[in-house]
């Protein structure tokens, strides 16, 4: 099913809309490539040209470059249907049906608040993003803090997650495992060895033109219960993303700041204008969130509960009490590259094993 759901990511002219509309008539990217191409035309107005280029497998090959680039990196793609993929992420009417995530996917369903703004972050700003975050962590533990990675507002989030214990989630919008910008790939390195993780949309198969950084902000969005706009001119990405938010029923928040200070122009328009509700602690943005506050315990990572078959048994139990590195998992399972690609994907999502830094996976149960 995950190579499936990564073919129908390479079929031309179909895109993100076109394949949640495919998955969603027919409950999977398997049952799409199983259908005949009068049944997609008419169970889907499908186009007669993408419909038979789904009837001849368009996008296969390109599924298998996929899948052995994901292992060689060390990346984790998980497609919409599986119990792994974020909740609150398929609730959007344009989710992408695969995400590519380096790191822990159990946090990507935690209890997640985004935190965004703008590049040139103030001395002002900095410290609102390091005051927010601590109280945050401090009344509501087992939070997730969400941004893009990149410069100001979206790095201090990050670092402030980190400095106060929390979990941090990067949405980028370049494919993985490279970080943009390069200056915050020792943060991002930082982030998932400490439980984050790291996501995009993008496949390493994608052309990098400067267009994906709107359709990032809509992941940033959606994964979380309310976004925070710490610090943002008149105008910028930060309010795209709580353009978005409002459009998903997320709720929308705000740090005023002074009419003077054109960094804080959009974040006091947006409470002027009843778009986003005034923020000043973490227990403002729990409160506004209504969740409870104090919680003792940390929520349980969530993952598939899927019992492991013989051979998947057998397979963990090649494991030492150490890491081991992809190349030594080979020799010592004797699996064909395409066959230990799916035998770690499926093993990463049931959470027999722990992908790590550097190609390398531990066991976990």
């Amino acid at each position: 099913m995950l190579l499936e759901s990564i073919a129908l990511s390479f079929v031309p002219h179909l895109g993100v809309r076109g394949a949640v509309h495919l998955v969603e008539c027919f409950g999977s990217a398997e049952a799409v490539y199983a259908a005949s191409g009068e049944e997609l035309i008419e169970r889907c107005a499908l186009r007669r040209d993408i419909a038979h280029s789904i009837v001849s497998r368009k996008g296969f090959s390109e599924a298998e470059r996929e899948l052995a680039y994901c292992t060689r990196n060390g990346i984790t793609p998980i497609c919409s249907t599986n119990d792994a993929y974020p909740r609150l992420l398929r609730e959007i009417e344009d989710y992408p049906i695969v995400l590519y995530v380096c790191g822990d996917v159990s946090v990507l369903n935690r209890p997640s608040v985004a935190f965004v703004g703008t590049r040139k972050m103030s001395a002002y700003g900095q410290r609102m993003c390091e005051e927010l975050v601590s109280s945050l962590k401090a009344v509501v533990p087992g939070v997730s803090i969400v941004s893009g990675l990149a410069y100001g507002i979206d790095g201090a989030s990050h670092r402030a997650a980190l400095m106060a214990g929390a979990t941090t989630v990067g949405v980028l919008a370049n494919t993985l495992p490279s970080v943009t910008p390069v200056a915050n790939e020792r943060l991002a390195a930082e982030m998932v060895a400490r439980g984050g993780a790291l996501v995009t949309e993008l496949n390493s198969q994608s052309k990098q033109n400067g267009r994906y950084f709107i359709p990032r902000n809509r992941i940033i969005a959606a994964l979380c219960a309310g976004v925070v706009v710490v610090e943002s001119g008149e105008s910028g990405g930060s309010l795209s993303t709580a353009a978005f938010a409002d459009g998903y029923n997320r709720q929308v928040m705000a740090v005023p700041g002074r009419a003077s200070d054109s960094n804080s122009r959009g974040c006091n328009e947006l409470i002027r204008n009843r778009k986003a509700q005034l923020v000043l602690s973490g227990e403002d943005i729990a409160r506004e969130l209504m969740w409870e506050l104090g919680l003792e315990q940390e929520p349980k990572a969530v993952r598939a509960a899927v019992a492991l078959t013989d051979e998947e048994q057998a397979f963990v139990e090649l494991f030492d009490s150490e890491p081991i590195g992809i190349d030594e998992l080979s020799e010592r399972s004797g699996l064909a590259s395409g066959a230990l690609t799916l035998m770690l994907m499926n093993l990463e999502l049931s959470g027999a094993i722990r992908p790590l830094p550097g190609k390398r996976y531990e066991k976990s149960i």
